[in-house]
């Protein structure tokens, strides 16, 4: 009956507007009243949860991230794909779904992906004759690779929440993350045969060089950081600042990095970890509460009761993902439910780290989806749609998307595979 309170209160909060770290802090401040539990536990809790080195990883792919996109590596980055992949029927499109991959590597991110790439290629795409909602819509699904490809603070976080290891979790998402943007690129290819979009002439090995050239310490950026980690020269935490580093360094060659940028930097990325570790904090106490009721083996029974099948609990599980998703912003959908269902999966024989890599990807398909849909709400005001017109262009693009959701849970050998090979089977 408590446990029922509780979860009532929280949903009441935050559909009033609280924050999430205020509305879980108050919630479990609750708990601890009706149960009559020394409230400095709360305290403990919130405190211990957020004091590790592992998590200094956070702010400092953040901040790495930041500095990369202080470079402005953009116009680099799309030189490179129209190279590789401009000739592919959808030219543009193809260029727009390649260079996301090669960017997520920088930021880790799918809003800067989305802010970044868009602003430059939608307006580009507009230009070429390709439909503005349809040059939008490419532009938020490729975004999504955001955080599947190394730098990824979600998976970091992720990895923190459910106690598991950083690496296997970064080299987890590289393959799934080509596969995410190999179904784009074939959905959008018989898309662009099928209106007969542009694409460019084949570029020559000379072009292709020095493209590669030009976008090359953009490549090396996830290169350095899981590279570092796989040779054991640093843990991820030490490899993000590294990344820091390198970020810095790249500022000063380019001549884009200066004391004011550099301060503003600073203090946005500051700003941001700070809310990422509040509320880490306080869904480390309301995670207590929840275990200490044990909901996580409700959950399991519940579960149960329809089957004992591992592909039908995830497939059930990625489909209460995706309905939390339409209503929730990823990163906070994330943190609340990791403790919770990381130990459900787990009953029944869910790889942690298979299910971390479906859950991430599963959350931020809600950036893509209404009535929450950020990413869909920066596309659609680059391109100067409506939202009628943006959704409508998105619910093709939504084949692609869980089709590789279904094909990443149905054969868990394709997240394994690379940390199974260099880490070795768990």
């Amino acid at each position: 009956m408590t446990v029922t309170i509780i979860l009532a209160l929280l949903i009441v909060l935050l559909i009033t507007g609280m924050p999430l770290a205020f509305a879980m802090g108050v919630s479990t401040t609750v708990y601890l009243y009706l149960t009559g539990i020394d409230a400095g536990m709360l305290a403990q809790r919130m405190t211990s949860s957020v004091d590790s080195f592992l998590i200094l990883a956070i702010p400092f792919f953040y901040l790495a991230g930041e500095l990369m996109n202080a470079c402005r590596l953009t116009d680099r980055i799309i030189g490179m794909s129209r190279a590789l992949v401009g000739h592919i029927h959808g030219g543009l499109a193809q260029v727009n779904i390649f260079a996301s991959m090669i960017f997520s590597g920088m930021s880790g991110s799918a809003t800067a992906d989305t802010t970044a790439l868009g602003s430059v290629l939608i307006p580009a795409m507009k230009k070429e004759g390709y439909p503005a909602p349809f040059s939008a819509a490419v532009t938020v699904a490729s975004a999504l690779v955001g955080p599947m490809i190394p730098p990824s603070v979600a998976l970091v976080i992720y990895g923190t929440l459910a106690n598991v290891s950083i690496g296997r979790l970064l080299v987890a998402g590289i393959i799934p993350g080509v596969v995410i943007i190999l179904s784009q690129m074939i959905f959008t290819y018989f898309v662009a045969r099928k209106n007969n979009y542009p694409r460019y002439e084949r570029a020559s090995l000379g072009e292709i060089g020095a493209s590669i050239k030009e976008g090359g310490p953009a490549i090396l950026f996830p290169v350095i950081i899981v590279g570092g980690i796989l040779m054991g020269m640093f843990s991820p935490t030490e490899a993000a600042a590294v990344a820091v580093l390198y970020g810095l360094v790249l500022g000063l060659l380019y001549r884009q990095m200066n004391m004011r940028r550099f301060g503003k930097v600073l203090v946005d990325v500051g700003l941001g970890s700070c809310r990422i570790m509040l509320i880490i904090a306080a869904s480390a106490a309301f995670s207590w509460v929840m275990v200490r009721e044990n909901v996580p083996q409700s959950i399991g029974m519940g579960i149960s009761t329809i089957s004992h099948e591992p592909l039908i609990v995830l497939l059930i599980v990625l489909a209460v993902l995706v309905l939390v998703g339409l209503f929730m912003v990823a990163s906070s959908a994330e943190i609340v439910l990791t403790p919770i269902l990381v130990p459900v999966v787990m009953q029944f024989g869910i790889d942690p780290v298979h299910f971390g890599v479906l859950m991430v990807f599963t959350l931020i398909i809600g950036g893509a989806t209404p009535p929450v849909g950020i990413l869909m709400f920066i596309a659609q005001d680059i391109a100067k749609i409506s939202h009628a017109q943006m959704v409508r262009a998105m619910i093709p693009f939504y084949i692609p998307l869980f089709a590789a959701v279904l094909l990443l849970a149905a054969f868990p050998q394709i997240t394994l595979f690379l940390p199974n090979l260099i880490f070795g089977g768990q």
